[in-house]
């Protein structure tokens, strides 16, 4: 075969894709920069050097996202070897799956059995029990698990300040059970870390360490300690943070454990770690393979064998990423973040209900949690490759980043005295707050958008009843537990207030210009922009494009009940004619506000714009700020 040379690219040899030149990262750029001109990114005549960068995105972390990726950042490894990247077993969940781990929070234990055994005939391999903390009392643990057989589902709990009460009552349940002591799984959930991070109060790394010594002895394939990363994650940190402080939390644990008399290898056997798994797929892949690395870290720097550095990992899918709002579509957040977990090797992994923002789960909810983990296992066969992310250049230097920022993050709450010591001074607390306020930032203006709530809301939709569940307490010391929709939900809460007091909602007028075709697209971003916040919006309609225009806006507003707000929507062009003399008209009759979709005035002087990238949260409440303003019998 010949050579080919096409630009300066070259091929040779006999395979099929050899008889194609093989392009240039220098022609890709300038076909970036082609498309970044047409789309007015660029100038005409700019010509960056690296115009990639324009489309390149920075994490929470600062770890900047390229849009191509072209060489691995670091070697991974090999499944089931230190450091562990590529998973803690070397035939990965081939062979049997992950634990597919079903959470009950029912206070009643006859209601929680009830769920427990249906999850368990219907696919889930492991029970989740919150116990203790207004959950369910560590005295009925054993009615929850009647009927369970033992030696074949394992059972881990999540607890609270409770923490030794539940795993004594756990422990009394297997003695009970006749399974040989050797045969039994499971985790009895300690983690006063948690609880203090949580409330500020009940650190005790050394009762959790007792616990676990005890119960090592006389059962020694049951875990102990679960170094919790949720806490982070819901006060609004990124995955370094969550990374950083979960891993300083397993160290402290690992201190204890060893001064309670067990090995290093021993106590790290005893200790799982459970992360937040979100719908930001690749990140959460990542996040899991750097978690393996930085343990692998420590375990190295604490004298372990090789083999015993390997991580057990949980996955939950994220509390924080839930809506109350169109709670249907949590679904769909839960299955990419299960698909996640799964592909970044998580050991057991456990998807929340789509309800589960709301209350507790029925059994529908319940069944859709546990098939969304059959789907992926069973038809799509994902635990069927081991480390299906593993050599993608992107994931590679991903996981890279995030263990170097995760262990910088570790390093500094060390030198600063460890994880109770940061969280105690307030220093964690104000590190994860600096992320929350950009996260809360990119919400507001919805760069970060939450589908059926910031965007694309359903102002009619039913609302989903659930009864009561227990949370985890919280309190002004520990650290904030926060839902990324709230703020948009409060105001939807706010409308519905006043649909229940008044008969109608909260409603601007769209002073739509021209013809449809003109004002369709942004008279469609202002309604979407607005029901966000529970508020309606009236259109004027069609409307002439010569100076009968005003008028017949002032009268179609008038019919429409004199909504205090009111948005221009029409095109540049109509605008340019249109707006000043339709504003003027309309604060004549007595509009109290008059927006634009767009950014610029065309000499309406209006009171504020809407657009892509507007504060949508402070137009929202600055909407209801007109209206507690606006006389009695306007809207």
């Amino acid at each position: 075969m010949t050579e080919a040379t096409v630009d300066g690219g070259t091929s040779t040899g006999s395979t099929f894709a050899s008889r194609f030149p093989q392009p240039t990262r220098e022609q890709w750029q300038r076909l970036v920069a082609g498309v970044l001109r047409k789309s007015k990114v660029l100038g005409e005549h700019d010509a960056p050097e690296r115009p990639e960068d324009l489309l390149a995105t920075t994490t929470y972390d600062g770890i900047e996202l390229s849009p191509l990726y072209t060489e691995a950042a670091a070697r991974p490894g090999v499944p089931g070897l230190s450091p562990f990247v590529r998973g803690s077993r070397a035939a990965g969940h081939a062979a049997d799956g992950w634990d597919v781990r079903q959470l009950h929070a029912d206070t009643d234990p006859a209601r929680a059995n009830e769920s427990v055994l249906a999850d368990l005939e219907n696919g889930v391999t492991s029970v989740f029990l919150h116990v203790g903390d207004g959950a369910l009392a560590p005295a009925e643990l054993a009615r929850a698990l009647d009927g369970v057989l033992l030696d074949l589902a394992p059972v881990a709990l999540t607890t609270g300040a409770d923490f030794v009460a539940a795993g004594d009552a756990l422990l009394a349940v297997f003695r009970a059970s006749g399974v040989a002591p050797g045969e039994l799984r499971g985790n009895l959930g300690a983690d006063p870390i948690s609880q203090h991070a949580r409330t500020g109060s009940g650190a005790d790394p050394a009762a959790a360490a007792d616990l676990a010594a005890r119960a090592h002895a006389e059962f020694p394939g049951i875990q102990a300690i679960a170094v919790d990363g949720q806490p982070y994650h819901e006060a609004g940190g990124s995955d370094g943070q969550e990374l950083g402080a979960a891993t300083a939390a397993g160290v402290a644990y690992l201190r204890a454990l060893t001064a309670a008399g067990l090995d290093v290898d021993t106590a790290l056997g005893l200790v799982e770690f459970r992360f937040a798994a979100t719908a930001e797929q690749f990140p959460t892949i990542a996040k899991l393979r750097a978690a393996r690395r930085l343990w692998a870290r420590v375990a190295q720097a604490s004298g372990a064998a090789p083999t015993a550095g390997a991580q057990r990992q949980h996955a939950l899918t994220s509390w924080a990423m839930t809506t109350r709002r169109d709670p249907w579509v949590n679904m769909l957040r839960t299955t990419v973040a299960a698909f996640a977990a799964g592909v970044g090797g998580a050991d057991a992994v456990t998807v929340r209900s789509f309800d589960a923002a709301i209350g507790l789960p029925d059994p529908f909810s319940r069944r859709i949690a546990r098939n969304t983990q059959a789907l992926l296992l069973e038809e799509s066969h994902l635990a069927q490759v081991i480390d299906p992310a593993g050599g993608s250049w992107f994931v590679e230097q991903l996981t890279d980043d995030l263990a170097r920022a995760g262990w910088a993050f570790f390093q500094e709450i060390e030198r600063r005295g460890g994880i109770v010591a940061v969280l105690d001074s307030g220093w964690l607390a104000e590190r994860l707050a600096e992320v929350r306020a950009q996260r809360d930032r990119d919400i507001a203006d919805r760069t970060d958008p939450i589908t059926g709530v910031s965007e694309f809301p359903n102002l009619t939709e039913a609302p989903v009843v659930r009864a009561p569940a227990p949370e985890p307490p919280v309190s002004a010391a520990g650290l904030p537990r926060v839902r990324y929709a709230e703020p948009y939900e409060a105001l939807r809460d706010r409308s519905d207030a006043l649909l229940a007091a008044t008969g109608a909602r909260p409603t601007v007028f769209l002073a739509t210009l021209g013809p449809l075709a003109r004002y369709t697209a942004r008279a469609g971003f202002a309604t979407n922009l607005f029901a966000a916040g529970g508020i309606a919006a009236a259109e004027a309609g069609s409307t002439a494009v010569d100076d009968s225009a005003a008028a017949q806006v002032v009268e179609r507003w008038t019919a429409a009940g004199r909504p205090a707000t009111v948005v221009l929507t029409s095109s540049e062009q109509l605008y340019a004619t249109l707006a000043a003399p339709v504003a003027a008209a309309l604060r004549a009759a007595g509009a109290r506000r008059i927006l634009l979709a767009g950014q610029k005035a065309h000499g309406a002087e209006p009171d504020g714009y809407v657009y892509t990238g507007c504060d949508a949260l402070a137009v929202l409440h600055a909407t209801y700020e007109t209206l507690a303003e606006t006389p009695e019998g306007a809207k």
